[in-house]
């Protein structure tokens, strides 16, 4: 299972946007709570990150390697770990401004486009001399993929470039950041934010190193199981353990708080998510639904998350809330392109 994919991993509903025949109570929902948390959305989000092109193939079967396979029509869609976010954000109603950079290409007209129909605003996202940025992905039959990233425009997105769209960063209530840009980018976007008050939500994918210094300056800490072995530099014994028992959490959450990571979501596939805060571990049950493609449902997630810590909810409502709106992400094909708006979520609620 690659980093793009969260706390949903589903099981067993029907085809795309239509889980709302499953009992609610069997996907592990509270409909009324969860209708009212979609209505309450508002406030500014800035996302600072990457935009791709996602050049996407399924097939019955990944290839191995040296191994050739037959697999669908190529599809291009917009992706981008960052635009994505932005899209999914802004689809539940939230003030999104994404900072990012675009080639002078086709692949960048089908991301302006997307982006701008989700009615994020584009002022800090510059077209550049450079490709697009691309993502090669292969779907198969179970919804697995692999992802094969070309930087392109988004290598561009430094702490130069960062610096000229600070204001965006310190007029909102939440900053989003990944791993898809350079570092100096990504340190000198959590450095405007932490200045200004606004807080910082940081997902270090896909996995690098992260500096202590920007882990000093994130409030909230969003990892899957390997990169949180990757923070800790150690391999989690048990993974069981940490799913179902809760003193493996409260030491999970420990280990953390050595680290000086005091708030942080732990996703855990098709397991939930857990959540730290304050010292305290709190499991999240995942909810559940049929996959046709995961690529991005991590991001919509992230993205979800952004959205209703925005609104005011604590992190354990914005985690419930993320599980439910990418579990839907997962019911059809492509990123930003299964991302569901608020009305259209309210209809999976029936």
């Amino acid at each position: 299972m690659n980093s793009h994919i969260s706390s949903l991993m589903p099981t067993d509903s029907a085809s795309a946007h239509s889980s709302s025949s499953q009992s609610n109570g069997a996907r592990g929902l509270d409909s009324v709570r969860m209708r009212e948390q979609l209505r309450r959305v508002s406030g500014k989000v800035a996302v600072v990150g990457s935009a791709n092109a996602d050049l996407t193939i399924q097939t019955k079967s990944l290839p191995k390697p040296g191994q050739t396979v037959h697999g669908s029509a190529l599809k291009i869609l917009p992706g981008g770990k960052s635009a994505n976010q932005s899209v999914q954000a802004a689809r539940l109603g939230a003030e999104v401004a994404f900072i990012g950079a675009l080639g002078n290409d086709p692949n960048a007209s089908v991301l302006q486009n997307s982006l701008r129909g989700a009615e994020v605003n584009l002022d800090g996202c510059e077209n550049v001399e450079d490709a697009t940025g691309a993502a090669v992905i292969t779907v198969d039959a179970e919804a697995e993929n692999t992802i094969v990233l070309s930087p392109g425009a988004n290598a561009h997105v430094n702490a130069q470039f960062v610096g000229r769209h600070a204001e965006a960063i310190r007029g909102a209530e939440v900053l989003g950041l990944c791993f898809e840009i350079p570092m100096d980018g990504i340190i000198e976007a959590a450095k405007i934010a932490h200045e200004a008050g606004t807080r910082v939500f940081l997902n270090p994918s896909p996995y690098e190193d992260v500096p202590e210094e920007l882990l000093a300056l994130t409030d909230v800490l969003v990892v899957n199981e390997g990169e949180l072995a990757g923070l800790l530099g150690e391999a989690l014994d048990d993974d069981a353990a940490l799913v179902e028992n809760s003193e493996t959490q409260q030491q999970i959450a420990g280990k953390l708080a050595e680290h000086g990571v005091k708030r942080a979501i732990i996703t855990l596939g098709s397991e939930g998510s857990i959540v730290v805060d304050g010292g305290q571990a709190t499991r999240i049950p995942p909810v559940r639904t049929k996959a046709v493609d995961t690529t991005g449902c991590g991001d919509s997630y992230f993205g979800s998350l952004l959205a209703f810590s925005a609104a005011g909810d604590s992190l354990i409502e914005a985690a419930q809330g993320a599980s439910f709106v990418s579990s839907v992400a997962a019911t059809s094909l492509g990123a930003q392109s299964s991302y569901a708006t608020c009305s259209e979520l309210e209809l999976e609620l029936g």
